[in-house]
């Protein structure tokens, strides 16, 4: 069995290409048993943000399970495969469990050392077990990411002061916006995001917030976590007026189409009127139509990078200590992942000892005759089973915790060859 992961990002494909590859969290069910009906695919994880989707899977064949995601991708995203590829990477074996580690510690994001990464990927994990998804390999290196991502983040200072796309966001705004205190503005959404925005707004002096949401128990929720701040709450009905009224907008919903474009603007927009709109959604909320519009500055995740850039170099150091730490996770894993190739072995020797145990168990109880008690019959057969258990006990540790692959294999061909074993390994 081969893991493998298949997937694009903000390094690999602009934000007009990962929009159509997104897959919300009310699809991954029906994306992940689609994916593994496909002959070579054994195992599914999907993590899909805005930055990113990535399709994790144990698969036969490395080649032959390559083929199938990317058929996958390209018919969810509706886009040839020729042109597909030219985004995509690969990443087999090792690499791909570097990879995954890698992102749980934040060392892949377009943030360096940002924090929601490791919630995204322990969500991945969460909705793959619940959809049937995970086995035992990917499983377990889920976990083992997840404990290599919260290792980084305690045992380096990456995460401390790190920037997140909404601080990213509302720091662009304060380059081209200016002074944010005296901003009206308006964020579309009350999730995750919009509560980091309404943060970092109000730590710039931001004064006058109005959130804009669907639901209204989800905008209260919100508006408690910040009880000295005047937020003003608006249904999603009046969105158009709320942007009329503003001068900087942020969107961060999970809208699958867009939510605001041209024709809306022109609309509502009064004929001498300045707004910046700040997208840091994906798929966009805004329709790619904005751009060019008289008096609007339109940017979206994309643009974050700048900002993002001036973050980093000061953040390599510690990214080089992590780097560290994520090979020990790495090794911990292909430690644990070699020791499966003793399972097969393992369970045909204790297989065997247990016919032994229960033939001979059987004749003896049959010449100690019917008068011989039930109680004394149990006492017998806990005595054969402990003393099996007992003998079995320290090879099997022995074997487990040999780290020499060679030496490990000839340990495995002598029990097979002196207790005559038929084993089948399916993890090699």
């Amino acid at each position: 069995m081969n893991i493998l992961v298949v997937g694009l990002s903000h390094k690999t494909a602009p934000v007009e290409v990962r929009e159509k590859l997104s897959i919300p969290e009310p699809k991954i069910e029906a994306a992940i048993a689609h994916l593994k009906t496909y002959p070579h695919i054994e195992e599914v994880a999907i993590l899909s943000t805005c930055n990113r989707l990535e399709i994790y899977v144990v698969a036969r064949e490395s080649q032959p399970g390559v083929r199938e995601i990317t058929q996958f991708l390209s018919e969810i995203g509706q886009l040839p495969l020729d042109y597909l590829r030219r985004y995509l990477f690969i990443l087999l074996h090792q690499d791909a469990l570097r990879h995954i580690m890698r992102v749980a510690a934040g060392l892949d994001s377009l943030v360096l050392g940002e924090g929601q990464i490791l919630a995204q990927v322990k969500t991945t994990h969460k909705l793959a077990q619940k959809y049937n998804g995970l086995g035992q390999l990917l499983d377990r290196l889920f976990k083992q990411a997840m404990t290599a991502g919260k290792r980084v983040r305690t045992e380096t200072s990456i995460g401390t002061g790190a920037v997140s796309i909404s601080s990213a966001a509302v720091e662009l705004a304060q380059i081209k916006a200016a002074h944010l205190p005296s901003c009206r503005t308006s964020i579309i959404g009350a999730g995750k995001m919009a509560h980091l925005l309404v943060k970092h707004l109000l730590a710039k002096g931001a004064t006058q917030i109005t959130i804009v949401n669907r639901s209204r128990k989800r905008s209260l929720e919100l508006a408690r976590q910040f009880p000295d701040a005047p937020l003003q709450l608006l249904e999603i009905t009046e969105m158009l007026p709320a942007i009329a009224g503003s001068d900087l907008v942020f969107t961060s919903t999970s809208a699958t189409e867009p939510i605001l474009n041209r024709a809306m603007l022109q609309g509502c927009l009064a004929c001498h009127q300045s707004l910046m709109l700040i997208d840091i959604s994906v798929p966009r909320n805004i329709h790619a139509d904005v751009d060019g519009l008289e008096r609007v500055q339109c940017f979206n995740v994309d643009d974050l990078k700048a900002v993002v850039a001036q973050n980093t170099e000061s953040r390599r150091q510690m990214a080089r200590e992590a780097e560290v730490l994520l090979e020990e996770e790495v090794a911990a894993f292909e430690l644990w992942r070699r020791s499966l190739d003793t399972v097969p072995t393992i369970s045909s020797l204790r297989h065997k000892i247990e016919s032994i145990r229960e033939q001979e168990l059987e004749k003896a109880l049959s010449r100690l005759g019917s008068e011989f008690g039930e109680k004394h019959q149990e006492v017998i057969e806990a005595l054969t089973r402990g003393i099996v258990n007992k003998i079995l006990h320290e090879p099997m540790v022995q074997l487990r915790a040999q780290q020499d692959i060679e030496a490990r294999e000839r340990c495995l061909e002598s029990l097979q060859m002196l207790f005559n074993l038929e084993t089948n390994n399916q993890f090699t």
